[in-house]
């Protein structure tokens, strides 16, 4: 049962996760974007926060480099990325916008060569964020006579979210706070919902509560809060410990599968040839950068 745990848990995790694009999809029916992932966030905060006071030695970050850590993570980790994602989706397909989240551990790698000079990527591996790029060109698929049209933008946007994640991991990474992550994660959900809140009201997006208690808004946005945000962070740091980061970093290309499996069988979202061209280039471009980390995992588990 113990060697069996991580693969369950794994499994779940991806269902949760690769599902909540489909909860996105279906709660954007009825809020408005910016205040959907805000809500969101509103629930999720509560949750981790209660959990940090439970798990964490130190609930609280202290000190000038714990906040710049927490104020790093509401910015880019929850505000940049989940504003970008949700306003992207309202035009894209669910397994869409999953995959070309899955290139965030690609982006994360090109940004890490650019602030730690030590990391400097070699010639396969800048091929593989060129590569992953491409994806991104493929899904897109831009018309040079209209650059600007509502599918282009959308995808920009949702590539926009994972770079947002991406540079945001790194920065954390740079700041190299002592703070534990549930801490971290809970004071940063925070953080990034009130900032939404504000995006909300600056770009004056509707209000109307008689959208939101359908029994569908209410079902995705407790989804999303309780089940993908509070459930699945849980089970990311029990994985992170067992598995470790390279390992982890593999959800994100089951969850496009998920995503286009539960979009197709809810939503009745059809998947393009195209789509699935750029997923391969992008989950391609992954195995190229992260080639050294993936043999030593290997490694590590046959012995």
């Amino acid at each position: 049962m113990s060697r069996s745990r991580p693969v369950f848990l794994f499994a779940l995790l991806s269902l949760l996760w690769g599902s909540a694009f489909v909860a996105i999809s279906a709660g954007l029916e009825h809020f408005p974007p910016v205040l959907f992932a805000a809500f969101r966030y509103d629930i999720a905060s509560l949750l981790m926060l209660g959990y940090a006071a439970y798990a964490a030695e130190d609930w609280l970050p202290r000190g000038r480099r714990e906040w710049y850590a927490v104020a790093v993570g509401a910015v880019f980790l929850i505000a940049g990325y989940h504003a970008f994602l949700f306003v992207g989706q309202r035009h894209t397909t669910a397994a869409a916008a999953a995959i070309l989240v899955s290139l965030s551990p690609v982006l994360t790698t090109g940004f890490s060569r650019v602030l730690f000079p030590a990391d400097a990527l070699s010639p396969t591996g800048l091929g593989g964020v060129v590569l992953g790029l491409l994806g991104v060109a493929i899904i897109a698929r831009p018309d040079p006579s209209d650059l600007f049209a509502t599918d282009v933008i959308a995808t920009l946007l949702v590539f926009l979210a994972a770079t947002a994640f991406a540079l945001g991991s790194v920065l954390v990474r740079r700041i190299d706070a002592p703070i534990e992550i549930e801490t971290m994660e809970a004071w940063s959900m925070l953080g990034g919902a009130l900032v939404m809140h504000g995006a909300s009201l600056a770009i004056r997006e509707p209000i109307d509560p008689s959208e939101w208690i359908t029994p569908e808004a209410i079902g995705a946005l407790a989804y999303l809060a309780c089940a993908a945000s509070a459930v699945g962070f849980l089970l990311y740091f029990e994985l992170l410990e067992r598995l470790g980061a390279v390992e982890i970093n593999m959800v994100s290309y089951v969850a496009p599968i998920v995503a286009a499996v539960v979009g197709w069988l809810y939503l009745e979202e059809a998947i393009e040839p195209a789509t699935a061209v750029g997923f391969a280039c992008i989950a391609t471009g992954f195995l190229l950068v992260k080639r050294e980390a993936i043999r030593r995992a290997i490694a590590s588990v046959s012995r």
